[in-house]
């Protein structure tokens, strides 16, 4: 892939609750030579991983089986970690407060996950 950021060693929670969809993000994070932190699958699961692991930024699904991240996404903002939302639905589906966040719109390709972890990184500062 041409013009792909360096990810090396970036460390992203993955939130997600289709497994293969989770399987998928976490090759993709792989070839880009990130490091997978998760994946979570249920926002208390999330929650607890993001408390106890050191990450660089986020890619949360919005709905997780009926039930929203949004609390996540609050403990992530208010620690100054970045995150992205990866949804089918654009921003249409977020609340206020999260409207102009970074959107992975689903289905996407690797080189879009490197695209928006290049966004992630650079906000990170790592």
């Amino acid at each position: 892939m041409s013009n792909v950021p360096d990810l090396a060693g970036l460390r992203v929670l993955v939130v997600e609750d289709e497994m293969m969809v989770s399987m998928l993000i976490e090759d993709m994070l792989g070839d880009l030579g990130c490091t997978v932190v998760g994946p979570a699958s249920r926002l208390d699961e999330a929650i607890a991983l993001a408390n106890a692991s050191e990450l660089d930024c986020a890619v949360l699904d919005v709905n997780l089986g009926g039930q929203p991240i949004f609390p996540l996404a609050d403990i992530l903002r208010a620690r100054g970690a970045p995150f992205a939302f990866a949804t089918g639905y654009g921003d249409a589906g977020l609340r206020d407060v999260d409207k102009g966040s970074l959107v992975l719109q689903k289905p996407f390709r690797e080189t879009d996950l490197a695209r928006i972890l290049g966004e992630l990184r650079a906000a990170a500062g790592v």
